[in-house]
């Protein structure tokens, strides 16, 4: 079933828009009167010659390189391992601190907002100072190009600083989840050889600080290839430092910066290492480069965000540990477009921290996921009502798919029915998105609206068919910069994960349908996939039926075993305040999913529950769910998950 329209664009906006100017300079037809078929068109060029794509997008987007490259692109080993951008040399931190420093030097660069309201910002010469200053310590401490990075901190400003001082000498950036348990830490610092770890004494959340020193003591314990740990100051001083290991942050300011220049490195050579998750198995590092950071993380911002006006600040609330915040730094700074930062949770001091930050910095872009706005919700529109969120223009979200409940809510509410919400989905294994709205097109309903510019991608069924109005596999038919350069330590993993389903093609494993109208829509994991009476259905599915309920505030749908289905659904609902758990109110809701999908997928059992177990991510974990609701203890590694004491829960439904 198609989804309705819920917004087209202003022509005043569309003719502002970054995607036009562009077009425009190319030579790109686009009629104001019916602009579809000639963005449409665009794409398709983006996707059918990716050289001429990406060489004009590097040039757009003003990347700078010592040596500039031969070829866009050298696939002759096979799209597995395509070679970008082959002989240039730049250096991510060259385009997106130094030539912003040297252009814009009094421009606001960035805003960090702690969680006690305290307010701090840089402009881009300032912040040029601080990445100098740490990397003049980096390097007089040994660090040098290739050696990784590790960085265990709250989300503050100071993370940025630390990301890009690593990048301009040429090492690797590892950020991971201030809250993972110490053998989670551990395990992503040995298995990358970090030879350095940023941290901070405390962190905050929720009124609470938490001792983060001692945290990634116990995690760096016997593990001899780290060799600093420098430690950003926020409480006092009187914790236990250990002596030639263990500096304070403040420390870099009392060198003397003495050479301030930008290691030059190879256009793949690379810059950011982030881990999976970790949800299902042991995590894997994915590799990411200069040139691929750079091509995708600025094409998006530009162009599906359409940043770069003078009033501008744009603001993704996430974390450094999540691929969104390297994202955000990069994507912005390359744009010379300032971003806000913030340390705490969306719903503390009260519900309308959100909304009470947006009016109060005049926030342009605000990104967010389905699963916080699913908590907002909870709270009403009371905590932003009399708020002047008039300073928003683009809304932004990812993460998992949406139900419609929830994203009205947030596009009426928010947006005020006004405002696109850029729904982009990817992962950290390209580092940005696969599907990308531009805001010059209409958007359905919780759509995705259009691929991102030069991501060839498509929905193959089993055979490997493309299908449209159909859900099958979120394929990619042919390579993109940003893609993961293997798996750390691990190449047939990484054939096998992307490459092995469909020879050539790289196999994103999301479910996904492109519809008649030209939007796309996203339906969860394909390995979540569920088989009941030989019939397949995605568990996203059923948990969207049951969130169209006013009384859902949040589902998940898992899988069990059956006798005569093969496979049950079990669903577990989480209410909005000021509904009661009933009988009457459980038939309700397995009405409402044999209305949306059919009699064969009425659910068995429907388990009220006060939360569901998500990753720091704010991604629902299925497995977690069906693993304690079948009684199976052995959970593993929980350290990913934000609120595991949502299992008990599930073990009382049980």
């Amino acid at each position: 079933m198609n989804r309705p329209m819920s917004w087209s664009p202003d022509p005043a906006e569309v003719r502002k828009s970054q995607i036009v100017r562009w077009m425009n300079q190319l030579g790109k037809a686009f009629d104001f009167e019916d602009p579809a078929p000639g963005i449409q068109d665009f794409i398709q060029w983006s996707q059918k010659h990716p050289g001429d794509f990406w060489h004009e997008l590097m040039s757009d987007l003003g990347v700078v390189w010592s040596t500039p490259y031969e070829e866009v692109f050298d696939d002759s080993a096979g799209p597995e391992w395509t070679d970008w951008f082959v002989g240039g040399r730049t250096n991510l931190v060259l385009n997106c601190v130094d030539m912003p420093a040297a252009e814009f030097p009094e421009r606001l660069a960035l805003v960090g907002e702690e969680e006690d309201g305290s307010v701090r910002r840089w402009t881009f010469a300032e912040v040029a100072d601080e990445v100098d200053q740490l990397a003049a310590l980096m390097r007089s401490r040994g660090i040098a190009p290739g050696d990784r990075v590790g960085c265990l901190m709250p989300m503050v400003a100071e993370v940025s600083f630390a990301m890009l001082a690593t990048m301009k000498i040429g090492a690797v950036f590892i950020p991971i989840f201030s809250g993972y348990a110490a053998p989670s830490v551990r395990e992503r610092l040995e298995d990358s050889g970090a030879k350095w770890l940023f941290t901070a004494d405390i962190g905050y959340r929720r009124g609470s600080s938490f001792d983060l020193k001692s945290h990634a003591d116990k995690a760096i314990e016997g593990l001899e290839c780290v060799e600093t740990l420098l430690v950003l100051q926020r409480g006092n001083d009187d914790l236990p430092m250990k002596e030639g290991r263990d500096l304070w942050w403040s420390e870099a300011s009392k060198l003397d910066a003495g050479d301030r220049s930008t290691e030059m490195m190879g256009a793949m050579d690379p810059a950011l290492m982030i881990y999976t998750s970790g949800t299902t198995g042991k995590p894997k590092g994915t590799v990411h480069t200069h040139a691929g950071c750079m091509a995708q993380m600025g094409k998006e911002l530009r162009f599906n965000f359409d940043v770069g006006r003078e009033d501008d600040l744009f603001w993704w609330f996430t974390d450094i540990g999540w691929m969104m915040g390297p994202w955000e730094i990069i994507g912005c700074w390359l744009n010379r477009t300032p971003f806000l930062v913030c340390e705490g949770a969306p719903d503390y001091p009260g519900p309308g921290r959100l909304w009470e930050m947006v009016e109060r910095h005049r926030v342009s872009h605000l990104g967010i996921s389905p699963t916080a706005i699913r908590l907002l919700m909870r709270s009403g529109i009371e905590p932003f009502e009399g708020k002047d969120l008039s300073s928003l223009r683009i809304l932004g979200s990812t993460g998992e798919p949406w139900d419609p409940e929830s994203y009205r809510w947030f596009h009426e509410n928010l947006g005020g029915g006004k405002l696109p919400i850029i729904n982009i989905s990817g992962g950290t294994d390209i580092v940005g998105c696969f599907l990308a709205p531009l805001p010059v097109l209409p958007i359905s309903e919780t759509s995705l609206q259009s691929p991102g510019l030069g991501m060839d991608i498509d929905v193959f069924n089993e055979a490997g068919e493309s299908v449209s109005e159909e859900v099958g596999f979120l394929v990619c038919k042919s390579p993109a910069p940003s893609m993961t350069r293997s798996l750390w330590k691990a190449d047939e993993k990484y054939i096998e994960t992307y490459w092995s389903r469909f020879p050539g093609i790289w196999n994103h494993g999301d479910w996904a349908r492109k519809d008649d109208d030209g939007q796309w829509y996203l339906f969860g994991r394909a390995d979540d996939t569920l088989n009941i009476a030989g019939r397949r259905v995605g568990p996203g599915e059923v948990e969207s039926a049951l969130i169209e309920h006013d009384a859902v505030s949040e589902a998940a749908a898992i899988g069990v075993p059956d006798e005569l289905k093969g496979t049950e659904l079990v669903c577990f609902v989480v209410l909005h305040p000021g509904y009661e758990e009933s009988e009457e109110l459980r038939d309700q809701l397995k009405g409402q999913v044999v209305e949306a999908l059919g009699k064969v997928d009425r659910p068995r059992s429907i388990h009220y529950v006060d939360d569901l177990p998500k990753t720091r991510s704010a991604k629902i974990v299925r497995r977690l769910i069906r693993a304690r609701h079948l009684g199976d203890e052995d959970l593993g590694d929980l350290t990913s998950i934000a609120n595991p004491e949502a299992l008990e829960g599930i073990s009382r439904c049980r």
